[in-house]
């Protein structure tokens, strides 16, 4: 059998790749790969970085490419055949890894690395790939006795299952529920544009008038615009008990992807592998390669920001609920009113809604003057290559230049579909490291889920969904760019968990500079500009309800690092009385007792956030700190921005994140400009 996934000189040709070819490529790289590590650790003498971890990174590299082709298209073009054969392949690749992990003579040779004098020979990066090799070592249990190792390596066979379960129930409780309206009046205040899409819905499904999904633009819609409280409350409910027992689905699909038991087995797996390693809690686990140094001072960073942010919050709460009742009639502000409420009070108070925005936030106009703001920052060129094979018709494929080189490439898949996971991504699809045949160019996945066009309307992107794209573009840009050619600390590879969100936030903050949205924005129809009297209130508007949208991710991120940290204490009861305390400590809004959001919470319990959601919060720190460089120096200084190239995205993780900061920055990182941003200046003081 002729399989794609084992031609690694070229780009993967996606129309050839079938469910079959995965096992059996994992399985012939694997074998590849342990038949060239036991020959490197048969070698005689003193190991070197020549004669052991540049031949392991070689196949490392076949691995790691081949199973990004996979992992990628069981996320956006997902199947049954699919999603079995990727369970098969992970399963075998946890086994592979985790035998790595505790191979003691393979880690001995990285210590042999480690010794002076041959040390200081090394390069920075190379230094800080063999301090990780070894922290990661100790990390995946290569101190462990046999028995122990055993368990730990059955711990991770199943944590993988249970998560990729996780993440599937998610995904089929999302797109297996769905909002049959045959009614037009029911359908007063949804946006004509999101109308449209939902009688393409309703075609597709061969059902009569409108229908609306939990993918996030069509429940939006919903849950944002509907005047009917009804269909609001509805959807509300739908979506917030996806993946539990109180889903509004069949008995049988309730049953089937019900994630509630995996939440508990997956804590108490965390946890056991976190004592076995000689950590008391997975928190502790969590934060061994990330910037912060302790627990308490994960949950101090977060509980301050709290204590600074939640009067304005109250404050920010009782508006709404004023005007909830005096202006729309609504004695109680239940939790599907929120979204709807806060809409109406915004287009009051600020005379501009997102709905009124798409209009001059036309997806190709935003691209090209996102690319252009980019190509003047960084010194690069970006262009649309048509030759490249994709897996759907909706995805498009550039190349980004410098000096007329050739130095990275990028998939772009922006349109919400079935078969695709929901949310907004980056993933690697190469990375950036030296070869035998010279120098192999990073490539990365970019993955969002907005409206494609409808009808004779090109795709229109809400103000939020062009941050959405900045942000996206920023975790590629940090792929992309760098320098450094290896892999273990090339591009994002190496770059603390709670840095890894610093250039994508980062790249938020231009969607609301003056100087920067002449460039992405101007009507679908006549490319006339922003009216100044809508751009004025769009950015006057940025801070609306700021400490509410703050306590909210404050929630998550205590909640997710509390509950790691506590489960199998006698301080722990259940799940739900963790997130219970605290919203009792730091929310202003609490959603209603069905409310099931840890069910559905897939960053903790099926992607890598587990005790690490607070990065986002920390990484917001570091990019509001980095993006007044740009506000002191100008905007669109090109020296600012070579020198945040050079200092930041060129460096990937070849040093500690604080110490690639401090150099851009010139000194350690300060809160003031996030609160400042976010308009709790007075709240902090």
């Amino acid at each position: 059998m002729s399989n794609p996934l084992l031609n690694h000189q070229n780009l993967p040709a996606f129309s050839t790749v079938k469910p079959e070819h995965v096992v059996n490529a994992v399985e012939t790289i694997i074998k590849e790969n342990e038949q060239t590590l036991a020959e490197v650790l048969a070698q005689e003498g003193t190991p070197t970085w020549e004669t052991l971890v540049a031949p392991l990174d070689e196949k490392s590299d076949k691995l790691d490419k081949a199973w990004a082709v996979v992992s990628h298209l069981n996320s956006v073009a997902n199947s049954d055949e699919l999603r079995e054969a990727y369970e098969a392949g992970e399963q075998l690749l946890t086994q592979y890894y985790a035998k790595i992990g505790q191979n003691k003579a393979l880690y001995q040779a990285y210590e042999a690395l480690a010794q002076e004098p041959y040390f200081s020979s090394l390069s920075q990066a190379q230094k800080q790939t063999v301090e990780n090799a070894l922290r990661n070592f100790r990390l995946a249990g290569v101190a462990l006795e046999a028995e122990q190792q055993a368990r730990f390596t059955e711990i991770q066979s199943e944590l993988s299952s249970l998560t990729t379960q996780f993440a599937n129930n998610v995904m089929d409780a999302t797109q297996g529920w769905y909002k049959q309206v045959t009614d037009e009046a029911h359908l007063a205040g949804i946006p004509a544009m999101a109308k449209e899409a939902a009688a393409n819905a309703a075609t597709k499904k061969d059902v009569q008038g409108w229908v609306f999904t939990l993918d996030i633009p069509s429940y939006l819609a919903v849950i944002t615009h509907a005047d009917n409280r009804a269909l609001r409350e509805e959807m509300y409910r739908a979506f917030a008990t996806r993946a539990s027992s109180e889903s509004p689905v069949a008995d049988e699909q309730k049953v089937k992807w019900d994630n509630t038991p995996l939440i508990e087995k997956i804590l108490a797996l965390r946890l056991e592998k976190a004592q076995l390693l000689g950590f008391n809690n997975y928190a502790e686990v969590s934060i061994a390669p990330k910037m912060a140094e302790s627990t308490e001072q994960v949950i101090g960073f977060l509980e301050d920001l709290a204590a600074k942010a939640k009067p304005q919050a109250a404050k920010e709460k009782a508006t709404l609920e004023q005007f909830a009742k005096t202006e729309l009639g609504l004695d109680e502000l239940n939790a599907w009113d929120v979204a709807y409420a806060s809409e109406k009070l915004k287009e009051k108070t600020f005379n501009v809604s997102q709905e009124a925005l798409r209009e001059y936030f036309p997806l190709q106009k935003v691209q090209a003057g996102m690319f252009t703001l980019v190509e003047k920052l960084f010194d690069v060129r970006i262009q649309e290559n048509t030759e490249s094979d994709t897996y759907h018709p909706d995805v498009s494929y550039f190349d980004i230049y410098r000096n007329d080189t050739l130095i990275a490439s990028f998939y772009w898949d922006l349109f919400a579909r079935e078969k695709k996971r929901g949310g907004a991504w980056m993933a690697d699809g190469r990375i950036r490291r030296k070869t035998a045949e010279g120098l192999q160019k990073p490539v990365a996945f970019l993955t969002c889920n907005f409206n494609g066009p409808v009808g004779d309307k090109p795709a229109l992107l809400t103000h939020d969904e062009v941050t959405t794209l900045f942000h996206e573009f920023g975790h590629g840009l940090h792929h992309m760019l760098t320098q450094i050619d290896i892999p273990a600390v090339s591009g994002i590879n190496g770059v603390a968990w709670d840095a890894v969100e610093l250039p994508s936030q980062f790249m938020e903050n231009f969607c609301w500079e003056k100087e920067v949205l002449p460039l992405i924005s101007g009507h679908y129809a006549t490319n006339e500009p922003l009216p100044e009297d809508m751009l004025n209130n769009m950015i006057a508007g940025r801070n609306f309800q700021s400490a509410m949208q703050m306590v909210r991710q404050l929630e998550f991120s205590l909640f997710d690092f509390v509950l790691h940290k506590d489960f199998g204490t006698e301080q722990f009861s259940d799940v739900q009385s963790v997130l219970d305390t605290i919203r009792d400590k730091v929310s202003v809004i609490v959603p209603p007792s069905f409310n099931k959001f840890q069910n559905s919470f897939t960053h903790i319990f099926a992607g890598g956030y587990a005790a690490g959601y607070y990065s986002y919060k920390w990484a917001e720190v570091l990019s509001a700190d980095a993006f007044a460089a740009f506000e002191e120096e100008g905007v669109l200084n090109q020296a600012t921005g070579k020198r945040f190239l050079h200092s930041i995205l060129e460096q990937g993780g070849s040093q500690q994140a604080m110490v690639l900061f401090e150099n851009f920055r010139g000194r350690k990182p300060s809160v003031d400009p996030l609160l400042r941003h976010s308009g709790i200046v007075e709240v902090a003081a």
